[in-house]
C-alpha cells in the first residue's frame, strides 16, 4: 500500500501546500483478471484537485472518501465534477463518493448549482454512518465517528503490504479532538495520519481539533506504530507541533508535506 500526501495545510490552502487531500493506492486484481493499481482519495479540499494530477490521472481514481463536509476538506469536489462532466473526449461517468449525510446538498451549495443538479452523472454518493465498511479493490475501508462540530469520521484503510508480507493499515483522522472513536480507528495502525491543528495554551476551545500533545496521546492509546502530523495551519510552526507530540508519543513522528510518499 502507498500513501501520498496531496495536500496537508490545515483549514485553508497555504504557501507550500493545498488543503487536505491524501491518496491511498494498492495493486490488486480487477474484475477482468488483470492486475492494476486502485486509487482512493481521502478528502478533496481547496486547490487539491489540481495537485492530484501530479500523482494520479483523475480518470483512474476509484473512490473519494470525505471525512466530513467542512469546505477545507471537500470544496474541490466541484473541480472534480467539472473534470468528469466536461472531459474533452466525453463525460467520464460516475465515481463512488463516500461522505456523511447531506453531501449532495453541500457540493451543490459550493458550486451554486440549482436544486435539479444531483451530480449523478459524475458521482455515486454513499452515506457514511458509524461502523460503515466497504472495499475498493484490495483496500478494506471502515469509518469511526469522531469529535468535531459537524458529523465527522476517521477513516481506516487496510490493504496489502507493498513488501508482500501481509496486510498494513493507514488511519486518517480527518478533523477531531481527542475521543474514543479516534483511538478505535487508529488501533495498531502502521501509519496514523493525524491532524494537529491547535497549539496548547493558544487554542483553548475543545471539541474541534487536536494539539500535538493530544495527537500523541491518541497515537499512544491506540498503539499506532508511526505518527504523521497533518492539518497544521500556515501560521503555526510545525516543528513546535512535532515536539509537542513527542512529549506524549515515543514512536516515530513525521510532519506531512505535500508530495511526501510512504510505501508500507
Amino acid at each position: 500500500m502507498k500513501l501520498t500526501v496531496v495536500g496537508c495545510t490545515g483549514s485553508m490552502s497555504g504557501p507550500d501546500s493545498t488543503a487536505s487531500c491524501h491518496l491511498v493506492q494498492a495493486e490488486g486484481t480487477g474484475t477482468d483478471g488483470e492486475r492494476r493499481v486502485y486509487s482512493v482519495l481521502l478528502d478533496l479540499g481547496p486547490g487539491a484537485f489540481g495537485a492530484v494530477m501530479n500523482h494520479v490521472d483523475p480518470r483512474d481514481v476509484d473512490a473519494v472518501i470525505l471525512s466530513h463536509l467542512h469546505a477545507d476538506h471537500m470544496s474541490d469536489m466541484i473541480s472534480y465534477h467539472v473534470f468528469r462532466r466536461w472531459f474533452p473526449t466525453g463525460a467520464l461517468g460516475p465515481v463512488d463518493v463516500y461522505a456523511p449525510a447531506g453531501a449532495v446538498d453541500r457540493v451543490r451549495g459550493v458550486g451554486g448549482d440549482p436544486v435539479t443538479e444531483d451530480f449523478s452523472q459524475d458521482f455515486r454518493f454513499h452515506t457514511l454512518t458509524p461502523g460503515y465498511t466497504t472495499s475498493v479493490g484490495p483496500l478494506s475501508i471502515e469509518v469511526h465517528p469522531v469529535l468535531h462540530p459537524v458529523e465527522a469520521y476517521a477513516i481506516r484503510v487496510t490493504g496489502p503490504s507493498a513488501l508482500g508480507d501481509g496486510q498494513v493499515t493507514v488511519t486518517y483522522s480527518g478533523d477531531s479532538d481527542a475521543c474514543d472513536g479516534l483511538v478505535d480507528a487508529a488501533r495498531d495502525a502502521d501509519i496514523f495520519l493525524c491532524e494537529a491543528g491547535f497549539v496548547e495554551g493558544r487554542d483553548t476551545v475543545r471539541g474541534i481539533h487536536l494539539t500535538g500533545e493530544r495527537a500523541g496521546e491518541m497515537a499512544t492509546a491506540a498503539g499506532s506504530r508511526h505518527l504523521i502530523l497533518t492539518h497544521i495551519q500556515p501560521w503555526t510552526d510545525p516543528f513546535e507541533v512535532a515536539a509537542a507530540a513527542a512529549s506524549t508519543f515515543t514512536g516515530g513522528i513525521e510532519l506531512a508535506r505535500a508530495g511526501a510518499v510512504w510505501e508500507l
